[in-house]
C-alpha cells in the first residue's frame, strides 16, 4: 500500500476495483471512479488495478498517461485551468499563463505550496468569444488578466 495513502483512501479504491474487476473495458470507468472519489490515480495501485482486470501495470500507466484528464499526485482544494486554444492564445493566454506560473510558483499539474491550488491546461473552454478564459473549479471566467484571476483566487481561498 502507498504510504501516502490513508486505510480509507485505499479501502475507497479496493471497492472500485471489485466493482469494475468484471465489466468488459472497465479500465476507463474505474480510472474515473477513483479520481473522482479521491482526486487522482495514485501510480502505487497500478499493480492491483492490473491484476485484478487481467492488465499490465504498463497498459494501466499508458491509459493514465495517455488521457491528460487523470492526475497521478494530490490536487490542490481549489484548480486553475487556463484556455490554451488558439482564441485565447491570440487573445494574450501566453502572457496571462507567465504571470500566473510566477505569481503561484508553479507550473502546469503543479500545487501551490499553501495547497490551496492546482494550475492546469486546458484545450478549449468553450468561450472562444471572452478570451482569453480560465476556469477556477468547476466556473468559467472570460476576459481575463493576471489581476483578474488573482482576485478571483483571493476570493475563493481567503474569501
Amino acid at each position: 500500500m502507498d504510504n501516502t495513502l490513508s486505510h480509507k483512501q485505499h479501502a475507497k479504491i479496493q471497492a472500485h476495483i471489485q466493482a469494475h474487476q468484471h465489466v468488459p473495458g472497465g479500465l476507463m470507468p474505474l480510472l474515473h471512479a477513483i479520481q473522482d472519489d479521491i482526486g487522482y490515480v495514485p501510480e502505487a495501485v497500478y499493480p492491483e488495478i492490473a491484476k485484478a482486470l487481467a492488465l499490465s501495470v504498463a497498459e494501466v500507466h499508458g491509459v493514465v498517461s495517455f488521457y491528460h484528464h487523470f492526475r497521478t499526485h494530490p490536487i490542490g482544494k481549489h484548480v486553475l485551468q487556463i484556455c490554451r486554444a488558439e482564441s485565447c492564445q491570440s487573445m494574450g493566454s501566453d502572457k496571462l499563463e507567465a504571470a500566473l506560473k510566477a505569481n503561484l510558483g508553479v507550473d502546469y499539474h503543479q500545487t501551490t505550496a499553501d495547497g490551496n491550488v492546482t494550475l492546469l491546461p486546458v484545450y478549449c473552454l468553450g468561450n472562444c468569444g471572452c478570451s482569453p478564459a480560465v476556469m477556477l473549479d468547476d466556473e468559467v471566467y472570460g476576459r481575463m488578466s493576471a489581476e483578474k484571476v488573482a482576485d478571483l483566487i483571493a476570493e475563493v481561498c481567503h474569501g
